[in-house]
């Protein structure tokens, strides 16, 4: 009979080749199996994964190690999803996590730059800029101007891009596809972008990455998120300064101009409307405080 960490492997292969979730995603994924058999005994089998020990982990993570809610909710979160792969694929006839409550996680708004931060006067023209620089714009165009993922970004192929319709095809999370559309301004730094890549020899076919480093090679995450941190910074931008506030942005913007809520869903590539919900709460919580700070019976 097969043991337990062999399950699990199982499991992460299935995530990685089946359903295409990213490196990262998976790594996150490993360290919770891997806190969970690591508190089991050492040849734990499949009978091991109950719901008593899921408990008693919870149990354990919280009033010992004093773990944040929001740890807790994530490793709760990858024993579902566990669970639910072993009645898929026969081995349980039930999943042991699927009592097991999510801890209430505190309501918390999601950071996001104003319009005004990221008007176009903010970024100037630069002349003669280097390659680096042109790729943070061409990051920005895709990430507040489309909503891409970060992941999104560096898992981009030439061959997904449709200047004359001036669209994008993306693989997004869960496997699944989605097509956004492209602004001005990235088609005209990615001409820029290509022109740069040409004369450093880095041009290549139209199935290799967009943001391809010297090595012909996608470049690291940590690359393209360093790319971003400067280019905020650079403008005088104080808070955090991460793609994912750039897509948080990209979907504020959009709803505060009319778009509709179904739409924003769409194009953020959320699974579920309640996740792009936060955006029309962030939205509700500025004019409530512009109502404070403007009305005169406020």
């Amino acid at each position: 009979m097969a043991l337990l960490s062999e399950h699990v492997e199982n499991f992460l292969h299935y995530l990685a080749r089946e359903r295409r979730f990213s490196a990262r995603t998976v790594d996150t994924y490993r360290k919770s199996l891997s806190k969970l058999l690591a508190k089991m005994p050492e040849e734990a089998e499949l009978k091991d994964f109950s719901t008593e020990k899921i408990r008693a982990f919870v149990w354990d993570v919280r009033q010992k190690e004093k773990l944040a809610v929001t740890s807790i909710d994530l490793h709760i979160a990858c024993f579902k999803s566990f669970g639910r792969y072993l009645v898929r694929s026969h081995l349980l006839e039930s999943n042991p996590a699927e009592t097991v409550p999510m801890p209430k996680r505190p309501k918390r708004l999601v950071s996001f730059l104003s319009q005004k931060d990221l008007a176009q006067e903010k970024f100037p023209e630069i002349e003669n800029p280097t390659l680096p620089l042109i790729r943070a714009r061409v990051l920005l165009e895709l990430i507040y101007g489309s909503g891409l993922r970060i992941s999104e970004c560096q898992n981009l192929t030439w061959s997904k891009i449709d200047l004359s319709n001036r669209q994008v095809r993306i693989l997004g999370k869960g496997n699944k596809e989605r097509i956004v559309p492209l602004t001005h301004d990235f088609v005209r730094w990615l001409n820029a972008y290509k022109l740069k890549l040409t004369e450093e020899n880095r041009w290549a076919s139209p199935n290799s990455p967009v943001f391809l480093n010297e090595h012909g090679e996608a470049h690291d995450v940590r690359t393209l998120r360093r790319d971003i941190h400067d280019l905020l910074k650079s403008i005088g931008w104080e808070g955090k300064a991460s793609p994912h506030v750039l897509r948080h942005s990209f979907a504020t913007h959009l709803l505060e101009n009319g778009a509709d809520i179904m739409s924003v869903k769409e194009m953020l590539g959320h699974s579920s409307l309640a996740t792009t919900q936060v955006y029309t709460h962030v939205s509700a919580e500025r004019l409530k405080e512009a109502f404070k700070k403007t009305h005169p019976r406020a």
